[in-house]
């Protein structure tokens, strides 16, 4: 079995996570700038063996693509033109970001460091957008505490 990658799309830079080979439990991998992502994913695939690639859909609250789409669009057309065999879906991300900062001030990151690294938002993003992914694959529900 392969690994499943997500990536949480920005212009600038991405977030990347991956599961393990049993597709069971997220990770992430780090930032990667964007005009690099490309090449990146191509050394990646070569060394890994990877089932499925995860894309954040960053919607508005309506529903409503984002206008970041105009710059994932032609991304993922480029990515199955290089990578054909790569099976590619898409991951509601609303709120990933909220949920990111906030899972990181929680696990007791200093401020110094989160203002230094802005890659880790974007990091725990593309883990929140795996596991969210995986929960939604496995009919899986988190559990609500009171």
């Amino acid at each position: 079995m392969g690994r499943i990658l997500a990536i949480d799309f920005g212009r600038k830079r991405c977030g990347v996570a991956a599961t393990d080979t049993l597709q069971l439990v997220p990770g992430g991998l780090g930032t990667i700038p964007t005009h690099q992502l490309l090449d990146w994913l191509a050394d990646y695939l070569s060394r890994e063996p990877v089932d499925l690639l995860v894309m954040g859909y960053p919607r508005q609250m309506q529903g409503q693509e984002s206008e970041s789409m105009k710059y994932i669009r032609p991304f993922v057309t480029r990515l199955q033109q290089a990578q054909p065999q790569l099976k590619i879906v898409y991951q509601d991300e609303r709120f990933t970001s909220v949920l990111a900062q906030r899972t990181i001030r929680e696990a007791g990151i200093g401020k110094m460091r989160r203002q230094q690294d802005k890659g880790l938002v974007d990091e725990v993003s593309a883990v929140i957008i795996l596991q969210s992914y995986l929960e939604q694959r496995d009919g899986l529900r988190p559990i609500q505490l009171p």
